[in-house]
C-alpha cells in the first residue's frame, strides 16, 4: 500500500476516534442533566468546552441525533430530545427484550464470582433503599443524598448480567438505549415512594434468585418484568408532573 493511502487511513481512523469519544461524552453529560431535555447543544460552545474544532462536533451530534439522543429544529440547530410517553414506551419496550436475551444467555454463562458481585450489588441496594425510606419518612423533603450510591448499585447488578451474556454488540445496543434518558429524570420517578423502591428491591430479588439456579426461562420473565415496570413508573411519573409533551 502506497505510503500516502496508508497515512490517509490512520488520520480517517484518528478522526472517527475522536468523532465517536465527543460523541459518547456529550451523552453521557445528557444522561448526568447537565445537558437538561430541550436545551441547545450550539457547536461553538462545544467546541470550546472540549477544546477542538467544529467539524468533530458536527459529526458527535449527527452520530446522537441518528440514535435519538437529539434533534434538530428549523432556526435552532441541535436540541436535546425531551421524549413523549410514546418515546419511553418503545425504548423501554425494546430494552426489556435485549436485557431479557442479556439474562438467558448469562444464566448459561455466569460465573459464581458474577453472582456474588450481583449479591453484593443487590445488597447494597436494598440497604440504600432502606435509607432513603427512612429519610423520606422523617422528613419528606429530605435531599436525597444516598441517590448517587443506588444508581451505582442498580448499574452494578445489570452490568454483570450484560458482562455475563458474552454479547459485545448486545452490550452496545443496550448502552444505546439508555442515551437520552437522563439520570435526574430517572431518579426523580424511581425514589417517589417508599413502595415502588421496594417494588424495585423485590424484582432485583426475583432476577437474582432465577439467574442463581441458572434458569434461563425464568430470569428472563424477571428481567422482562422488571424493565417493562420501570418504564411504566417513569411514563406515570412524567404525566403526574406534567414533564411529557
Amino acid at each position: 500500500m502506497p505510503v500516502i493511502a496508508h497515512g490517509a487511513m490512520v488520520v480517517a481512523r484518528t478522526a472517527d476516534k475522536l468523532v465517536g469519544s465527543l460523541a459518547e461524552r456529550i451523552s453521557e453529560k445528557i444522561f448526568a442533566g447537565e445537558y437538561p431535555p430541550g436545551s441547545p447543544l450550539r457547536q461553538e460552545a462545544l467546541a470550546e468546552e472540549f477544546a477542538v474544532s467544529r467539524t468533530p462536533i458536527r459529526e458527535a451530534l449527527r452520530q446522537l441525533e441518528a440514535k435519538g439522543v437529539i434533534e434538530h429544529r428549523p432556526n435552532q440547530g441541535a436540541i436535546v430530545r425531551a421524549h413523549d410517553a410514546r418515546d419511553i414506551r418503545d425504548a423501554y419496550q425494546v430494552r426489556a427484550e435485549l436485557e431479557g436475551l442479556a439474562i438467558s444467555l448469562a444464566a448459561e454463562w455466569i460465573t459464581d464470582e458474577q453472582i456474588a458481585r450481583m449479591r453484593g450489588a443487590q445488597k447494597k441496594f436494598s440497604v440504600v433503599v432502606d435509607k432513603l425510606i427512612a429519610a423520606r419518612r422523617s422528613n419528606p423533603k429530605t435531599r436525597l443524598k444516598d441517590v448517587p450510591s443506588w444508581v451505582e448499585s442498580n448499574d452494578d447488578f445489570h452490568n454483570v448480567v450484560i458482562e455475563a451474556s458474552g454479547n459485545q454488540r448486545l452490550k452496545q445496543m443496550i448502552r444505546d438505549l439508555h442515551q437520552g434518558f437522563t439520570r435526574n429524570l430517572m431518579l426523580s420517578a424511581l425514589t417517589m415512594d417508599g413502595r415502588r423502591m421496594r417494588e424495585n428491591v423485590a424484582q432485583h430479588e426475583a432476577i437474582l434468585a432465577a439467574i442463581a439456579r441458572h434458569d434461563p426461562v425464568e430470569a428472563r420473565k424477571a428481567m422482562t418484568h422488571h424493565i417493562l415496570r420501570s418504564g411504566e413508573l417513569l411514563v406515570w411519573w412524567l404525566e403526574r408532573e406534567g414533564g411529557l409533551r
